[in-house]
């Protein structure tokens, strides 16, 4: 059973008093009780302090109370530093503003690797590196508020220049307005210029449904966007209550998934070259793939093969293409050329064609795992034994999942990120933890925003009147879980309806809850924290961590490597929740203070062995 962890919080200034004044406090603190234990009122007098402890209230409105003195933490702390302050790290120089590790296609070439592989991800070619702070570009300026800062953002923060964007063809010159320091898309509401809206309504009519607020009824709550250009069809279908995520691979100037996560849209670093994505099998109900450039029937349909891997039951796959028709042949004709090299790999895994209409084709997956049986040709094989902890291997020439006992289709799922009881059971949960866990987030999230609301509005004083101010619901938008476990975090944020979405992150070598969080609807993918995690710099406004510290010191992972990683993608003036045991809080506070993050250290005061350490990421300019 979870206790409650947040019943009274209490900060331990930070940071630590040098050895000095310790040993000052010290000799006083002794001295007091000295002359305290003369007195007969000594007793009632200790008993009254130990009731009373003195304090420093931030302001009425403030619900936390600093203290001016720290704990047996902090003594022991100090005195085992001898007092001495952590080295902080350097900056790193300007060729690492935009750096992805694991993506560094020099290191990747100089390796070895070719054919698009020197595009794919090998953490191996990027061991060895200094160990420095990734500093923002020059012109980098905090993103605007979510929802503002869908449909405007500054130039200077991302690695589109202008004049990559000039020469870039009248496409992109309709997405976008470039004007002085930002760009801007077209809003939601009123017209867009790349019609996203209609199209979205036409995918919906080809499926055959009324519109596509019926894509959730049909069982589609998360879609896989391969390739998404600037994240427009992702970002309407978040305004539909359905997840998107963009995926796409590594690019060294005018990247897709950092111009989505600049966005505010869910988006990371993948593609189909050789290794499977880091999904298991049956994760979406749509994968979409809109001109996104990929030769479907290459290398023996591979590609289409790992795109059924990761489609559910039931689940369709849709493909925008703008095929050159030759000069005089008619549309019938130029769809037919399109068709053909798909046909026999489409009936070999199982798919029909719902509806073609003008370049757009959208397939349905088979629910009934008795088709591949029943197949005429059978050139593609079913795969043996289940896929679920895979990370990163080898695309696979087989269809994968028909023997998982999460082969469900689509439309007979649960809508929400409630799962039934059946459903837990296929997962291995019991009900009771489920609904357990949920109940500790929801506790949870009501006190990490009353916690970050004094320390957000530190520098805003109370007028007389005003109840206690809460945090904007949208001062911050990406956020990243990077020890999941059922999701939990994420449904409490939606529950309180804050405007954000999460990218829930499995650590690979922990207990795989990662299917479950799919079929919740939410955002999730297998990752080794012991590697770098497949994004830009400066792509997420929060970083969550409960336990992770403890479970990574068993994997020999480098905790300072960790740390920077964790810096790396956080945006400037973002933050950082950590929740772990004293040992491992100890630990990330003093990483902390040589990345130059603002720590807080939290006492539960519940008489358990957690604590959390609240940080920010300063804003290093060079």
């Amino acid at each position: 059973m979870r206790s409650s962890w947040f019943n009274k919080l209490f900060i331990i200034i930070a940071p630590k008093p040098p050895l000095s004044w310790l040993v000052v406090c010290l000799i006083s603190v002794l001295a007091l009780i000295a002359l305290l234990s003369s007195s007969p009122s000594s007793s009632s007098a200790i008993d009254s302090a130990t009731r009373n402890p003195a304090s420093i209230v931030y302001s009425n409105y403030r619900r936390i109370k600093e203290q001016t003195a720290a704990d047996y933490l902090e003594l022991t702390s100090v005195s085992s530093a001898g007092g001495a302050k952590p080295r902080e790290l350097g900056i790193c120089g300007k060729e690492r503003e935009n750096f992805v590790p694991c993506h560094n296609v020099s290191a990747n070439l100089l390796s070895g690797f070719k054919g698009g592989e020197e595009f794919d991800r090998h953490c191996e070619a990027s061991r060895g590196l200094e160990r420095c702070l990734v500093r923002p570009p020059k012109d980098y300026k905090i993103p605007l508020q979510w929802p503002i800062g869908r449909d405007v953002i500054w130039s200077g923060n991302v690695k589109l220049s202008k004049d990559q964007f000039l020469s870039s063809g009248s496409m992109t010159k309709r997405l976008m307005l470039l004007e002085e320091n930002q760009i801007a898309f077209h809003s939601e509401d009123g017209l867009i210029f790349d019609g996203v809206k209609d199209y979205s309504r036409q995918l919906a009519e080809m499926i055959g449904l009324g519109s596509d607020a019926d894509f959730l009824q049909a069982g589609v709550q998360t879609v896989l966007d391969i390739n998404c250009g600037f994240g427009s069809f992702g970002a309407h279908l978040l305004s539909l209550k359905i997840m998107a995520v963009c995926i796409a691979a590594y690019e060294a100037t005018g990247s897709q998934v950092q111009l989505a996560l600049e966005r505010g849209i869910p988006a990371m670093i993948g593609n189909f070259i050789a290794r499977q994505l880091p999904y298991p099998s049956l994760s979406y109900g749509m994968v979409h793939c809109a001109k996104c450039g990929i030769i479907w029937d290459e290398k023996n349909g591979m590609f289409l093969i790992e795109v059924d891997r990761v489609l559910k039951p039931g689940g369709y796959f849709v493909l925008t293409s703008p095929t050159i028709r030759p000069q005089g042949s008619s549309s019938r004709e130029k769809n037919r050329i399109m068709l053909n090299p798909m046909e026999e790999l489409t009936q070999q895994l199982c798919w029909t064609l719902l509806a073609q209409q003008d370049e757009t084709f959208i397939w349905q997956k088979t629910a009934d795992v008795d088709c591949y049986s029943s197949r005429k040709q059978r050139g593609i094989q079913l795969c043996k034994g289940d896929d679920t902890h895979l990370y990163y291997h080898p695309i696979v020439p087989c269809i994968s999942g028909t023997s998982s006992r999460h082969w469900i289709a689509i439309q007979n799922r649960s809508i929400g990120s409630e799962l039934s009881p059946a459903e837990l059971e296929i997962h291995g949960v019991q009900p009771e933890e489920f609904y357990e866990d949920m109940q500790f987030w929801r506790s949870a999230v009501n006190n990490y925003w009353s916690l970050l609301t004094p320390l957000i509005f530190s520098d805003h004083p109370k007028r007389p009147g005003d109840e206690d101010p809460m945090p904007p619901y949208n001062m911050i938008r990406n956020v990243m879980d990077m020890n999941a476990n059922y999701g939990g975090l994420n449904a409490a944020l939606l529950e309180e309806k804050k405007s954000v979405w999460v990218m829930n992150v499995v650590p690979a070598r922990a207990t795989n809850a990662l299917p479950l969080i799919l079929d919740r609807g939410f955002v999730g993918v297998m990752h080794d924290w012991c590697e770098p995690f497949p994004t830009y710099p400066r792509t997420y406004d929060m970083l969550h961590a409960n336990g992770l510290i403890s479970h990574l010191a068993s994997e020999s992972c480098n905790m300072l490597e960790l740390f920077l990683e964790m810096d790396r993608i956080l945006r400037p003036e973002g933050w950082i929740i950590l929740s772990d045991t004293m040992w491992a809080i100890e630990l990330a506070r003093k990483l902390a203070t040589q990345l130059r993050w603002e720590a807080r250290l939290i006492d539960l005061q519940n008489g358990s062995d957690q604590r959390l350490l609240v940080c920010q990421k300063q804003f290093v300019k060079k």
